[in-house]
């Protein structure tokens, strides 16, 4: 019995870990979860500079712990916000405001405190094995109800997956492209309704 008490709330950590509270508090209970539409969030994205080079100079457990220490910083920072942790994948660290709590307004403002907070610490923080290394993070936010697109996706999802409508959004300039055009992808909404904002 003590056993499958043990198993129980490691199966809890794992689905609290991966889903929102609410989410996984349904799920628990048998209940289904309806999807929902939110009109307008503010996503953030990070990862640390130079990271490959940084790893390199490391054991695979010395990554493991860096990379544990940062994101053990990271998670109490965001504790401290209306944000919710997506998911980390190696160094990248991806985190919303506005969903699954919507907040009005102030989801960017939310995620912008936050990044201020992040950046402080970052300034102090060492890797415990090399003292004299500072890290650095670059930090990307994006706040859109709407769907930004390449060409290429707007053309295999209304040339080869067909059912999708897109608008132009103009020509946005990528590192190592140069100019770019692009799209907006239309929600199911605005294809019904023919508003194209």
């Amino acid at each position: 019995m003590k056993e499958l008490t043990e198993e129980k709330k490691k199966s809890d950590i794992l689905l609290y870990r991966m889903l929102p509270k609410q989410v996984a508090e349904k799920l628990k209970l048998g209940q289904s979860v309806e999807p929902e539409t939110f009109d307008c969030v503010t996503l953030f994205f990070s990862d640390v500079v130079s990271f490959t080079t940084l790893a390199s100079r490391c054991t695979p457990l010395q990554v493991v712990n860096l990379l544990n220490d940062l994101y053990t910083v990271f998670d109490a920072i965001i504790d401290e916000h209306d944000v919710y942790k997506v998911e980390t994948i190696g160094d990248g660290y991806l985190c919303v405001s506005g969903l699954p709590h919507r907040n009005g307004n102030e989801h960017a403002k939310e995620i912008a405190e936050m990044s201020f907070s992040l950046l402080r610490a970052i300034r102090v923080f060492r890797v415990p094995h090399l003292p004299d290394e500072k890290i650095n993070i670059r930090v990307g936010l994006h706040t859109a109800g709407r769907v930004h697109i390449s060409t290429d996706t707007m053309k295999f999802l209304t040339e080869k997956v067909g059912g999708y409508k897109t608008e132009l959004r103009g020509e946005v300039i990528v590192k190592g492209k140069g100019a770019v055009e692009t799209y907006w992808l239309l929600t199911p909404e605005e294809q019904e309704s023919g508003l194209e904002e």
